[in-house]
């Protein structure tokens, strides 16, 4: 039996929360809630409880059904050391390189700044899936509204040695509008184009592109590929620090 496993559950307008159940502890949680309803929807339906509850960081799209989930459920509330003032009545808190569980799966913990200043994310190697919250998204990473470019460079660099499978839950459907926008840095890197059609597929059928995977991500992710010669040399960078270029893949996603 699989030690655990990951519900993906759309939220809000074009969010995700995601359920993580400890097969063997039976123990249950739910990262980044924007909402509760759907998640009580489907708690009940599988006649599971709620241990804890997870964020990745303060906005409201990701935090929002923290209280009521926890009035429900008496769950526990963990996340962001470095977000306390604005995450209210967390129980715990976890920053770079702790370890939380759920049950008996263990999870690491990443600083991860950039699209917040205290934005964490959470690896758990057991069920090979990485938390990105709106650090890492699939083809694409989150807006700079606390941090610098530097800084969110520097962030998603932790997780290229992840191993290739490891599966990306982030926080939003954001993939479609990333991939057309990713296709005018690469135009021509063929795994880009092979994934842009599967997306539309999958999208013109109301399925979730996610999660997606580390090994994609760094085959077709511009905002993970600006170390790339090619990529420096497609925006007229060569030569240009991977930050320099990042910094300008970033700009122009801005303006797309």
């Amino acid at each position: 039996m699989a030690a655990g496993e990951v519900i993906v559950i759309p939220c809000l307008s074009d969010n995700y929360t995601y359920l993580v159940r400890c097969h063997r502890s039976e123990m249950t949680a739910i990262i980044d809630p924007g909402e509760a309803a759907p998640v009580i929807a489907e708690l009940e339906e599988r006649d599971w409880s709620l241990d804890l509850v997870i964020n990745t960081h303060h906005h409201h799209d990701h935090i929002g059904g923290n209280a009521e989930l926890i009035k429900e459920y008496g769950a526990k509330l963990l996340g962001p050391g470095a977000e306390t003032a604005r995450i209210p009545d967390m129980d715990e808190t976890c920053g770079e390189g702790d370890q939380v569980l759920i049950g008996e799966l263990e999870g690491r913990v990443f600083d991860v700044p950039g699209h917040t200043s205290g934005h964490i994310a959470f690896y758990f190697p057991a069920i090979t899936a990485l938390f990105s919250g709106d650090s890492l998204f699939a083809l694409g990473c989150g807006r700079l509204f606390e941090g610098t470019p530097e800084q969110m460079w520097h962030s998603l660099q932790k997780f290229r040695n992840l191993p290739p499978s490891t599966q990306v839950y982030c926080g939003h459907e954001y993939t479609q509008a990333n991939a057309k926008f990713a296709k005018t840095i690469e135009p021509d890197n063929p795994i880009l184009t092979a994934r842009c059609q599967d997306i539309d597929g999958l999208r013109a059928r109301n399925i979730p592109t996610i999660p997606s995977r580390i090994d994609v991500e760094l085959a077709t992710n511009p905002f993970m590929r600006a170390d790339e010669p090619s990529v420096a040399a497609a925006l007229g960078m060569s030569g240009k620090s991977p930050v320099e270029v990042f910094t300008e893949i970033r700009k122009r996603k801005d303006s797309f």
